[in-house]
């Protein structure tokens, strides 16, 4: 990038207002919404990263392919389903380790947005205190936009967030047709 050309995005990045964006709700498309943001801003030549709780480490979904050839970091730290964990002890403490990392990444600074990919969970479970993402998210930089996904989104969080959006199933190709998740649709 040229010097002129770097220079008038990091003006464009001083004068920005961070957001807090929250997908939530019980229909799909929470994380591609999220992502989709990401691939945005990327093309805008926006810092970006998502860090992903519940979701395996060594996951390589759809998202994570195109997510490297684009230079998007995606960090997951977890051990799968929540509902499939075989030590809760475990999963809690794989979430507050990710929790404390996306911590430092927002204290860092160093990004224009970071998502926290299915966040929502490790506060309704009470693995995170609300209070204190709230807190953290109150003390970011003043240009930093954040993005928190999943289900069950606290109402705290709803109510200190700028933008909330609800996904509302309809339909579901498994419920009406018993057709299973697949490849480039849901992972």
């Amino acid at each position: 990038m040229a010097s002129a050309e770097r220079a008038s995005v990091e003006r464009r990045r001083q004068r920005q207002q961070g957001l807090v964006i929250v997908n939530t709700g019980e229909g799909k498309g929470k994380t591609t919404a999220a992502l989709g943001v990401l691939f945005r801003a990327r093309g805008r030549d926006f810092r970006v990263r998502m860090f992903q709780f519940i979701k395996h480490s060594t996951a390589k979904f759809g998202e994570h392919r195109a997510a490297k050839r684009l230079e998007i970091p995606i960090e997951s730290l977890g051990d799968g389903f929540t509902w499939l964990s075989k030590d809760m002890d475990e999963t809690t403490a794989l979430a507050v380790a990710q929790w404390d990392r996306c911590k430092e990444a927002i204290a860092d600074g160093e990004e224009d947005i970071i998502v926290l990919d299915e966040f929502t969970y490790a506060m309704h479970y009470g693995w995170v205190e609300v209070a204190e993402v709230i807190e953290t998210l109150r003390r970011r930089p003043r240009r930093m936009h954040v993005i928190i996904t999943g289900r069950y989104a606290p109402p705290e969080l709803i109510d200190f967030a700028d933008l909330v959006t609800e996904m509302k199933l309809i339909k579901h190709p498994y419920e009406e047709q018993g057709i299973r998740a697949q490849p480039g649709i849901e992972y």
